[in-house]
């Protein structure tokens, strides 16, 4: 993985078990890809042609975290389709390295219009082997 990105944690992101909520993971994974689309890749969610869906997405715990972590996802690619991509992201606290989770999300590019699976854009790809190959 070769793209990472902080992530703060909030007082209101502890559940009442006391550490981070199962939801703040997700949403820190889905920021970063979203995070490097935007700022690397020039992609543009409410413009580009195509759009990326997400199908399937996962996390599996390793450690708790818990307000005033601050977390930091690591971005790679674990698998790159015609038209789907897999991204597999490692959450970790940032102060010591301690992995906290593990996670997955699968986004397949879409037409805009007709919502039906397209190859994954050039330009996206030449990025993708730039940034996030192993």
């Amino acid at each position: 993985m070769t793209y990472s990105q902080q992530f703060a944690t909030r007082w209101a992101d502890n559940d009442i078990y006391g550490h981070l909520n199962n939801t703040i993971y997700y949403a820190a994974m889905d920021t970063t890809i979203n995070t490097w689309l935007i700022g690397e890749a020039g992609f543009n969610p409410i413009t580009s042609d195509p759009i990326a869906y997400c199908v399937s997405s996962s996390c599996n715990w390793v450690a708790s975290g818990a307000f005033p972590d601050t977390l930091r996802v690591e971005l790679g690619v674990g698998r790159l389709g015609t038209s789907s991509i897999t991204w597999k992201l490692a959450i970790l606290r940032d102060a010591d390295d301690t992995l906290l989770a593990n996670g997955e999300f699968v986004h397949v590019f879409v037409d805009r219009a007709n919502r039906r699976p397209v190859p994954i854009p050039d330009a996206l790809r030449t990025q993708i082997a730039a940034d996030l190959s192993s």
